[in-house]
């Protein structure tokens, strides 16, 4: 294996809801779980009105796509030494693929329109 890979790191530009940003570097190897178990286990001192309850509601959003859980930063081809920029949204689900949850909501008459993060 190629030892120079593992000094090869991401730079994470988060940005909250707020608009607080901070900036973290991560391994191509860490997942978006990853991510989130060490944002909140270093959560910084200025995001203290947003400090949630537990790493497991944090959600990165990346080009407007939720990110699950087992997504590594490899496995989106982030580029080395360039600052990426992701959203980081507490949400205790993840929305469903798009058809077909919209095809049942549309069944059931029940309206989840507007989520104003």
């Amino acid at each position: 294996p190629n030892t120079a890979f593992f000094f090869l790191q991401i730079n994470l530009r988060l940005i909250l809801v707020s608009g607080k940003t901070k900036e973290f570097l991560f391994s191509p190897n860490d997942s978006a779980a990853d991510i989130a178990k060490h944002v909140y286990d270093n959560w910084p001192m200025d995001w203290e009105e947003e400090q949630v309850s537990s790493p497991n509601i944090l959600r990165l959003i990346y080009q407007g796509r939720f990110l699950h859980g087992n997504v590594t930063l490899g496995a989106l081809k982030l580029p080395f030494g360039k600052t990426t920029v992701m959203h980081l949204v507490a949400r205790e689900t993840l929305p469903e693929p798009n058809s077909q949850g919209q095809r049942n909501r549309e069944k059931t008459g029940e309206s989840n329109c507007c989520v104003i993060l």
